[in-house]
């Protein structure tokens, strides 16, 4: 029997977690990248753009619970939900769930990839050891800017600690370099940096091309949280992306988005499943339909072209209370933006979607508006009352994800907190070496 560690063992044809079970030719166009990916925040997008920019596919490695809780600490979020995480981004073009910790070569080249990608960050073992160091040694690591102000501990942090100073009161002031901590100069350089960012998010699969559009709404105070006041209110363009293409249908999802999550990530899948199958009873799927659309278009497309509008921090947190939301909009609007089952996004949407305002919408006028059933709102009235009267509301069945919202996984966090804060402890005692260790490199390099 094999006492080596499972994570650790080389799986022989047949055993490999996803086909392909024999190994394929390497190829510096497959890229790829591993972690634990625990929360699909942002920072994970990012460091997925960085490396798929970099090839023509990029493979994902995802720890197992077992492996994680070894080396780093208990997982928030199981494998299945972090599977689906992965699966939804963008960029991702597979996912291979249960590789190992510590990055081996024969795994990296079983699935064709030339070379691996990591942010500029050390990353360890529980013995202190580099987890890329066979992947350095042997000339196929390249390294990807780590994106800031975002990671695991930090939102884990923040539920902890039921902090508040991460909330946004303006997008347009904050992306105007007006609004937010630090002086005139560094709030300009930070409004520069998180636009460049939504921009680079905006991206179709290969990550160099345009893809989604964005937008920002501005209305009255009263008509972002309640019901009382429907207005039209304004469309600011922030990133002109692909628009609506002829015969597909415009759907409207909206909602707070916080700690995006399987449920998030279920919901929009089950909405994008349930256009396409429309889809197919319309024939759009048949030969003749995609050769036309393709003639004309120069690209075949799918029948829905689906639009998230993301409320604003204030009117999450006048309806949740607490220290919610977990996440400011920017950053779950950046989340919303790196998923593959949407095509545009508009930040500080209504909470209510009013007649006026949907009639409005630069877009055109949504034909569904979809609402699912994962929430964490005690509500008052129902905001759905236009699209229903207008006949043009429709609401997405039960599914496994239903119960993952904010609640739930800050709900996981305190029920153990202990453990929690322990892994909280260990990351920072684990960063003080592994900035030892980036350090020594650095000097060996230079």
């Amino acid at each position: 029997m094999d006492s080596t560690p499972l994570d650790e063992q080389i799986p022989s044809p047949g055993q490999w977690p996803v086909d392909p079970q024999e190994d394929l030719p390497i190829s510096e166009d497959r890229i790829w990248v591993d972690g634990c990916f625990d929360f699909s925040h942002h920072g994970h997008a990012g460091a997925m753009l960085q490396a798929r920019r970099l090839g023509k596919a990029l493979v994902v490695g995802i720890h197992s619970d077992e492996a994680i809780l070894e080396n780093k600490g208990p997982t928030v979020m199981s494998l299945d939900e972090r599977v689906a995480a992965v699966d939804a981004c963008r960029w991702a073009t597979q996912s291979i769930p249960y590789a190992p910790y510590v990055t081996y070569l024969p795994w990296v080249s079983h699935y064709g990839c030339k070379y691996v990608v990591h942010g500029d960050d050390i990353t360890s073992d529980s013995n202190g050891n580099d987890c890329y160091r066979f992947v350095k040694a042997a000339g196929r690591f390249k390294v990807v800017k780590r994106t800031p102000g975002i990671s695991t501990t930090d939102l884990v942090g923040r539920m902890l600690l039921c902090t508040k100073n991460h909330f946004v009161k303006s997008v347009k002031k904050t992306l105007a370099g007006e609004e937010g901590s630090g002086t005139p100069e560094e709030r300009k350089l930070f409004a520069a940096d998180l636009l460049q960012r939504i921009r680079d998010y905006a991206t179709d699969e290969t990550g160099l091309q345009p893809g989604p559009q964005v937008w920002t709404w501005e209305g009255s105070g009263q008509a972002k949280i309640e019901n009382e006041m429907a207005e039209p209110g304004h469309f600011a363009p922030l990133v002109e992306g692909k628009g609506p293409k002829p015969g597909q249908r415009i759907v409207y999802v909206d909602g707070g988005f916080d700690l995006f999550s399987s449920g998030h990530i279920e919901f929009l899948r089950k909405v994008t499943e349930t256009e396409e199958a429309g889809g197919r009873q319309r024939g759009w799927y048949e030969a003749e339909q995609c050769a036309k659309r393709v003639q004309e278009s120069g690209e075949d497309y799918s029948p829905a072209y689906i639009v998230a509008g993301i409320h604003d921090d204030g009117v999450i947190n006048h309806w949740k209370g607490l220290n919610y939301p977990i996440m400011n909009i920017f950053e779950r609007g950046l989340c919303v933006l790196q998923c593959r089952y949407i095509n545009a996004v508009i930040f500080s949407a209504p909470f209510t979607p009013s007649q006026p305002y949907l009639e409005t919408m630069p877009l055109g006028k949504p034909d569904v508006v979809y609402h699912g059933p994962t929430t964490f709102i005690p509500l008052t009235y129902d905001p759905y009352t236009d699209p229903k009267q207008m006949g043009i509301f429709q609401e997405v069945g039960d599914h496994a994800f239903q119960h993952v919202n904010a609640g739930e996984i800050v709900g996981r966090i305190l029920k153990s907190r202990e453990a929690y804060e322990a892994r909280q402890r260990a990351k920072l005692e684990k960063a003080v070496a592994e900035d030892l260790v980036k350090a020594q490199e650095e000097a060996a390099s230079s």
